[in-house]
């Protein structure tokens, strides 16, 4: 937990209802009463020790002051952090640092972090509601990764939660198909047979749906089929464009059906992000009889804005995915995605990126909050 008294408090708190068990679906119902206080809290406490942001608020005209609401805490562009290093801890203090993909010539987004217990809290309850909901609490899962460990990559936040929850979870055997950049495709084949002749057992295939796309390819290549036990479901993120196509994520999920027997019913899509300290989840395993779209933990709130502005769209219009997230103790709790979206059943149907708002956002924000307030 952070060394300031403050911040400790609202960590705890946060921790704390990460923690809280969830034995029936009413256990994660929202409660808005809750999450406003701390939101309001938490914004108070990141204006007051984040001088970017509290920059970036005054030309926006919000304060702690007036801010009634947690919708009317301001959002920053994503892209900010590729320019600006938004913490709101004193820089000797980080202890993590996760950053967003990309090469040595591109900007990439960082998020320091001063203490993990906030986000493996965080990450933890929502993949086990979401990714594992019909295991017992005791039982082992066998999992294979196609990511690079966190050992390879200790600066992907991806990889840090898939070994956070092998960890912990894990069965013996569990492992990385991602070794030195490159998917182990012989051992994926023999790890797929192995899993294959198990009973019923929970297995789970987890990466980014690009290393998906190579796994498949390379089986279509060796014409290659697994019938994986009913007790297998598949979490894949991230963007669907391999070495040789492009394809949809319903066309990624009956790829994965034809190749290694796994319904598409049974494949989580997750939605986060590195500048993110929570991620949302599809549904299907959840709510299997409701319709797909993505669920947040209680500690976070997604709003639909109109293309201008901070109104919120009306309920089923397509509008700019904005997160408020209470992880978010160490930085700045309020994001702008430069994704769209619309609001179904208590959930969020992802629908793709707003061209260039990524770019013109970043470039604002990192304008506001590079500069005095009245500049």
């Amino acid at each position: 937990m952070s060394a300031d008294p403050a911040r400790a408090h609202l960590d705890g708190a946060v921790v704390a209802w990460a923690r809280e068990p969830f034995l029936a679906e009413t256990d994660w119902r929202r409660d808005d009463a809750r999450f406003e206080a701390l939101a309001l809290a938490l914004f108070a406490f990141q204006f007051e020790h984040c001088a970017p942001y509290r920059r970036f608020c005054e030309r926006r005209g919000r304060t702690p002051a007036d801010a009634q609401r947690w919708q009317e805490i301001p959002a920053v562009p994503t892209g900010a952090f590729k320019e600006l290093a938004l913490t709101s801890f004193p820089p000797e203090r980080t202890a993590h640092t996760f950053r967003t993909s990309g090469t040595a010539a591109t900007s990439r987004g960082a998020l320091h972090l001063d203490t993990l217990a906030v986000y493996e809290a965080s990450l933890r309850a929502s993949f086990l509601r979401h990714v594992l909901p019909d295991v017992a609490g005791d039982a082992p899962v066998h999992m294979r990764v196609l990511a690079p460990s966190d050992r390879e990559s200790p600066d992907s936040s991806l990889s840090h939660m898939f070994d956070a929850v092998m960890r912990e979870v894990g069965a013996a055997g569990s492992g990385h198909w991602v070794r030195d950049g490159a998917l182990d495709v012989d051992r994926a084949l023999r790890d797929l047979a192995a899993l294959a002749d198990l009973p019923d057992a929970p297995v789970l295939l987890c990466g980014t749906a690009f290393a998906f796309v190579h796994l498949l390819e390379a089986l279509e290549s060796r014409d290659r089929r697994f019938a994986l036990p009913p007790g297998t479901r598949v979490m894949e993120t991230g963007g669907f464009k391999g070495r040789s196509r492009a394809l949809s994520q319903g066309e990624l999920h009956a790829w994965i059906d034809d190749r290694l027997g796994v319904p598409p019913a049974r494949v989580v899509n997750q939605y986060g992000m590195t500048e993110l300290g929570s991620q949302l989840y599809d549904s299907v395993l959840r709510q299997p009889t409701a319709p797909r779209r993505k669920l947040a933990p209680p500690w976070t709130r997604a709003r639909l804005l109109a293309p201008d502005g901070d109104a919120e769209v009306a309920p089923g219009e397509v509008g700019r995915i904005a997160i408020v997230d209470l992880a978010n103790t160490g930085s700045v709790c309020a994001l702008e995605t430069a994704d769209l979206g619309r609001a179904i059943q208590g959930g969020v149907e992802v629908l793709g990126r707003e061209p260039g708002a990524e770019e013109r956002g970043c470039s604002i924000a990192a304008d506001w909050m590079l500069s005095g307030p009245g500049a």
